[in-house]
């Protein structure tokens, strides 16, 4: 088996079977984001207590890379600190923007799958979708922000 058809394999199985989808019984933080150069569009809610993402959950609806994305985000970013999930975040990030080079110290497991994003320019903000609702959900507020 190629590694293309291994990578192929992980994005459907997170599309087919996502991590973390749902709604937190608890009031989280949360961000809704859309897409829309392709309607991709999600609903992420994080509970962060003392500085660690606790739980994550996620809704949308999308193509099979967003909705990858998203689970592996999940997956990614749970039980982290919130600088450790804007690490990934960041990784992840220069991933898709083809700067990652095979001896990076991070292990980014499944969401190396999505590395083949980066030869795609359209699709690259299906991928970020999830990544960008979280940083937005972690983006300290000024006092002066509406959000």
């Amino acid at each position: 088996m190629q590694l293309d058809d291994l990578y192929r394999q992980v994005i459907m199985d997170h599309y087919q079977h996502p991590r973390n989808q749902g709604v937190l019984a608890v009031d989280a933080l949360q961000v809704d984001l859309r897409n829309p150069s392709c309607g991709d569009e999600i609903t992420l809610q994080l509970l962060v207590e003392d500085g660690i993402v606790k739980d994550v959950r996620f809704r949308g609806a999308g193509c099979s890379i967003s909705m990858a994305s998203a689970s592996m985000m999940t997956e990614a970013v749970k039980g982290k600190s919130v600088a450790a999930a804007m690490q990934i975040a960041g990784e992840f990030h220069a991933m898709l923007r083809g700067e990652s080079t095979e001896d990076e110290e991070n292990d980014l497991g499944d969401l190396e799958s999505l590395h083949g994003v980066s030869k795609f320019p359209a699709r690259i903000k299906c991928a970020a979708l999830a990544w960008d609702a979280l940083e937005k959900a972690v983006r300290p507020r000024s006092a002066d922000s509406p959000n």
